[in-house]
């Protein structure tokens, strides 16, 4: 049986914030990858928590409509001492999650660690090394003001480099992260010479 390696697939990308919520929407093409869109949601001046995740859920849908993804690609809430930031970041995640959802879309989610792993071959990348390197790996000069909106970004390019390995909600993938082994950068440059500008 022979893949058709120019197959296209939209995936959306998701920062899950309670301030400003990145998203960055990319074409898969065969091994190519190509930036559509990135951007934030910004919640800033809504104080009330009820109205933010009505605006994330809104938003997300009135993107979903736009770009029409195939697939979402969600960073998982990472762990902190501050139980009530963890929370509403939960909450958050949850409502984009659920317009996905709303939407038929799968939804794939990975940790921080992992996407950072991914883009940049470092577990511990700062968000402006994911930043670069996803303008490198996309081949954009684009900047936009909130790391939100690459990192969002970069949790697309992980779901297309790591093809849904981690959970996937829609379909009841029971398999944990690290039964996993995620390509490393100079793997990825290996298996995929035509994505990288030399």
């Amino acid at each position: 049986m022979t893949t058709n390696t120019n197959t296209e697939k939209i995936i959306l990308g998701i920062d899950p914030g309670t301030m400003v919520m990145g998203y960055g929407v990319i074409r898969e093409q065969g091994k190519k990858l190509e930036l559509i869109t990135m951007g934030v949601i910004n919640l800033k001046k809504l104080a009330n928590q009820a109205l933010k995740l009505k605006k994330i859920f809104e938003r997300v849908l009135e993107i979903i409509n736009e770009y029409h993804p195939d697939e979402l690609a969600i960073e998982a809430p990472f762990f902190g001492k501050n139980v009530q930031s963890m929370l509403k970041l939960g909450r958050a995640q949850g409502v984009a999650m659920a317009a996905a959802l709303y939407r038929d879309i799968p939804i794939f989610e990975y940790s921080p660690k992992t996407i950072k792993q991914t883009i940049t071959g470092n577990g511990n990348a700062s968000k402006e090394q994911v930043a670069k390197m996803v303008h490198f790996i996309l081949k954009t000069e684009e900047n936009p003001q909130f790391f939100d909106a690459t990192d969002a970004v970069a949790a697309a390019v992980c779901h297309s480099i790591s093809k849904g390995k981690d959970v996937n909600y829609t379909k009841h993938t029971t398999e944990k992260a690290k039964a996993h082994r995620r390509p490393d950068w100079s793997q990825f440059i290996a298996e995929n010479p035509d994505r990288v500008k030399r």
